[in-house]
């Protein structure tokens, strides 16, 4: 099923209300995405804390574990009523707890996903978005703490339960100070990502955040190219008005940097478009 054509358009990450940070039901940003014309839309909330035993331990970040079954069932029926004017496609965004994979993977390997996008949003248990954790922290901290990003990046590439690695330099969305900050391990992540075969998303949230522009960089992308990287889209949108937002422009700089093709899944199949 890979295609050729210039004008497929896709999207792989959406949210919905069911996290608690996003606006509109699962069924608007379907209706977004076919009024744009496009060929797949992805659904990928926020998976549930599942290694806690609250059944929602953050109501204003991720959904309740209780209501995992219920966006399942939702998006496949979806799936059903719209199959005549797009593909519908179920998946899931999931943090990566290096301590916790297990119960992740037990949880998750239960649903039929098209894919899972696998994002880190702590280090050192503090979300990547609070700008205050960079506050008083030496040169040297500041890197430990960047190393520590992509290791866990590096981990959940290794941890063989993700399709797409999501946002990989959104570290910098409040802290654009972060992109700075030099380390060889963001060479070594790529490099990881590379040999597992794995895909990383062009997500086009950046703009919504102070840094702006898209996670990750144009200078990431083309270390990324260099290994073998593979890249799809996402707009991350938390909005139906935001499904596909600069999907075009994002097709057009990755054939400047020389990628020549983008991937999309389905039933954790791994498809190619040529670009």
């Amino acid at each position: 099923m890979d295609m050729q054509q210039d004008s497929f358009v896709f999207d792989f990450h959406t949210h919905h209300d069911r996290c608690g940070h996003a606006e509109g039901k699962v069924e608007d940003y379907i209706q977004s995405a076919i009024k744009q014309g496009m060929h797949l839309i992805g659904i990928s909330d926020h998976t549930p804390y599942f290694h806690s035993e609250q059944d929602q331990l953050r109501p204003g970040i991720a959904m309740a574990k209780s209501e995992l079954a219920k966006y399942v069932e939702e998006v496949l029926h979806l799936k059903e009523k719209y199959a005549d004017k797009i593909t519908v496609l179920l998946g899931i965004e999931s943090d990566y707890f290096p301590n916790h994979i297990d119960v992740y993977r037990q949880e998750l390997l239960k649903y039929p996903f098209d894919y899972m996008i696998g994002s880190v949003h702590f280090v050192n248990d503090i979300s990547i978005f609070k700008k205050e954790r960079w506050d008083g922290l030496t040169d040297a901290e500041k890197v430990k703490t960047k190393e520590s990003y992509y290791q866990l990046i590096e981990a959940s590439a290794r941890s063989g339960l993700f399709h797409i690695l999501g946002h990989l330099d959104a570290m910098k969305g409040f802290y654009p100070e972060f992109s700075a900050i030099e380390t060889e391990a963001v060479n070594q992540t790529l490099k990881v990502i590379g040999e597992q075969e794995l895909v990383i998303e062009i997500n086009t949230s950046g703009k919504t955040k102070d840094c702006g522009g898209w996670y990750p960089s144009e200078e990431m992308l083309e270390r990324a190219l260099f290994y073998q990287v593979g890249v799809t889209f996402g707009s991350d949108a938390h909005k139906p008005s935001r499904v596909g937002d600069e999907f075009e422009q994002v097709k057009v700089k990755l054939k400047e940097i020389g990628f020549k093709e983008m991937a999309y899944f389905i039933n954790k199949k791994r498809h190619h478009m040529t670009i």
